[in-house]
């Protein structure tokens, strides 16, 4: 899915993972704006890596909840998403993922909860 949609990881610091995703054919509905689908896509990406990153040994990270709030249309050009933690625990983490297109303004929110698994 990752390199289908054309998601590129762009940095990881000590606190954020940020990627890209281009809007396209790939990720327009039929409309020509980006799927809300896509948004979602590449916000499940970010909190999915990023707790894969913060898993210990043999862990595995599952979502187990995502919900996204599309604010600003985007018809064309790379959107930009930047995951940050809400809160890391030893069962569940919870991500938030903001999504800005080109102009740097807030196209979706998300919000992610994931389920680390022994």
């Amino acid at each position: 899915m990752v390199t289908h949609v054309g998601i590129e990881f762009t940095q990881i610091g000590d606190d954020f993972i940020e990627a890209t995703m281009p809007v396209d054919q790939r990720t327009k509905q039929p409309f020509g704006i980006l799927h809300g689908g896509a948004s979602v896509v590449l916000a499940e990406t970010l909190g999915s890596f990023a707790g894969y990153l913060c898993s210990e040994g043999e862990q595995k990270v599952v979502g187990v909840e995502i919900n996204a709030n599309h604010l600003k249309s985007v018809r064309e050009g790379t959107v930009k998403g930047i995951c940050k933690p809400v809160h890391l625990g030893r069962s569940h983490q919870v991500w938030q993922i903001d999504i800005y297109n080109e102009q740097q303004q807030l196209c979706c929110t998300s919000r992610l909860t994931t389920a680390v698994l022994s």
